[in-house]
């Protein structure tokens, strides 16, 4: 077995109940074991909702980006030749340097020929840091003004190895979609649990996140939430490419009305079962890793 279960659970699309899933998966794993949850979805984290209780502590979060110095510029231009966001520009005998623009590459500071852009320091966001009972949670949420979450992606994760390296069983809620910040939250892990819904928007999207997670070459397994109100189409396509639905939450009036008020699940008959069997197949996994 491994000695550390890292499980990201994603989506193709918002709104398919990743949150629902990663937060009662995760009280559920602390009845047994403590257990880190990392609410990666940091341009709009809302996993403490379901905490009720206050951030123990907050860490700012800091980013670095270029800061001309005119004093050692030569104007040879060769930083914005190189910079293949856009962050830079050549203004007459100035060089701009479009902060949001940059995506921390740090190719213009390492490689100009006389070091006339060297990093400064700027605060992204925060990390939060929550308990309750053996569950941890940190959030990471952006600064309202910063276009770009993946470096503080990135930091919540270095926080996680170096401040919980000791848990064994580690959630990370992942942001919705295909880009970037769902790449870096997934990369570091294990196995990803992607979350769908019966319609077809949810299978054209669950199909783009199984492409996704090949290319990182990462092992998936599916969860269908709001199951039986729709259609049949998800579990062919599973059966089709060899993925294991791991777990079905049945679409029930009380999982929704207790979800909308912030209430946890994970101790109600109906969804207690969904994750007996989503735990067990998680640890099938990390035990014929």
């Amino acid at each position: 077995m491994a000695d550390l279960f890292k499980i990201a659970v994603a989506s193709g699309k918002g709104g398919t109940g990743k949150t629902l899933l990663s937060t009662n998966l995760a009280f559920y794993i602390g009845d047994k074991q403590e257990v880190v949850l990392a609410d990666m979805d940091v341009e709009e984290p809302n996993d403490s909702i379901f905490f009720g209780v206050q951030a123990e502590k907050s860490i700012p979060a800091y980013n670095y980006v270029p800061e001309w110095d005119a004093n050692r510029c030569i104007m040879c231009n060769k930083c914005v030749k190189l910079c293949r966001f856009n962050a830079l520009a050549s203004m007459g005998s100035v060089i701009t340097v479009f902060e949001h623009l940059c995506h921390n590459c740090n190719m213009c500071t390492d490689l100009c020929p006389v070091g006339a852009l060297p990093s400064k320091r700027v605060q992204m966001g925060k990390i939060s840091v929550f308990r309750n009972g053996r569950v941890t949670l940190l959030e990471g949420r952006l600064n309202i003004d910063e276009e770009h979450p993946v470096p503080l992606i990135k930091d919540l994760h270095g926080y996680v190895d170096k401040h919980y390296d000791n848990v064994v069983f580690q959630l990370f809620d992942s942001p919705p979609g295909t880009a970037c910040s769902v790449v870096e939250a997934a990369r570091r892990c294990d196995l990803v649990l992607l979350v769908t819904e019966p319609t077809p928007f949810g299978l054209s999207d669950l199909e783009q996140a199984v492409a996704t997670m090949k290319e990182l070459d990462k092992s998936v397994m599916v969860v269908i939430n709001k199951y039986g109100s729709g259609e049949t189409d998800i579990e062919a396509y599973c059966d089709q490419n060899g993925i294991e639905v791991a777990g079905k939450i049945p679409f029930d009036m009380n999982i929704a009305k207790m979800y909308s008020r912030g209430e946890l699940l994970f101790k109600e008959d109906l969804f207690s079962s969904i994750l007996d069997g989503i735990y067990e197949r998680i640890i099938s996994f990390y035990s014929n890793k």
